[in-house]
């Protein structure tokens, strides 16, 4: 079983992930910001580094968060931009369909093991990215993009994606780090763009910005409800 995805769209399944496939039938390879081979790392890193040194939070006020936002969210299509090794098992009710994206395979496949382990009814993952996603048009519920914005190239495109994807009243829900709030005054790799610029990407590609109260280091929390026709 796969999601609906996109005419003329072929995937390839391997070793639990899928892969879409270029012209030549060949699966599309990416060069993730953390090498696969340095994978295992992902999570110390997050946990002694990232959370404590660069975003000056808490990653257990992250989770709380979260788990309020979404504890009413169940049995929905859910799709993640930026998986990553599968965070959001930590937050997300196990009863929603979720499928999982990044440009790592190695992260992914860690996921796949979280995902399962945690008796998520038939996850996905697909080895794709953000700004270029497989999947048809209004068929996800919930999108979900934790701690991801950042490292995406484009962020117009994959705001124009997730409007795409999102069904009416579709929401879109998002952690990510903003200059203003980072009072460390640390490098946080990526483009951190403003809550203002936010909002006005937001606003530009059909989304209602609506801030979600959490003061946790240089974090912001937001949801972005697709509006109607």
């Amino acid at each position: 079983m796969t999601r609906r995805l996109k005419p003329g769209i072929q995937v390839m399944q391997k070793k639990g992930l899928y892969y879409t496939l270029d012209s030549d039938k060949r699966p599309v390879q990416f060069k993730p910001w953390l090498g696969d081979s340095f994978s295992f790392l992902y999570d110390f890193i997050m946990r002694k580094s990232v959370f404590p040194k660069k975003f000056g939070g808490d990653m257990q006020k992250h989770y709380q968060a979260l788990t309020q936002e979404l504890a009413g969210a169940h049995k929905k299509q859910v799709l993640e931009l930026g998986t990553g090794s599968g965070s959001a098992v930590h937050f997300l009710p196990p009863d929603n369909q979720y499928t999982g994206s990044d440009i790592s395979a190695g992260l992914l496949k860690q996921a796949v093991k979280r995902f399962e382990e945690a008796g998520f009814p038939e996850p996905e993952f697909y080895v794709v990215s953000a700004d270029d996603l497989p999947f048809d048009d209004h068929t996800i519920e919930l999108c979900l993009c934790i701690l991801s914005l950042n490292f995406f190239p484009d962020a117009e495109k994959v705001f124009q994606e997730v409007e795409r994807v999102l069904v009416t009243e579709g929401v879109f829900l998002c952690s990510v780090p903003v200059p203003e709030r980072n009072e460390l005054q640390s490098t946080i790799n990526g483009t951190l763009y403003s809550e203002s610029e936010l909002e006005k990407i937001c606003c530009e590609h059909g989304l209602n910005y609506q801030p979600i109260p959490c003061e946790n280091g240089a974090l912001l929390y937001f949801r972005a409800i697709k509006a109607g026709d």
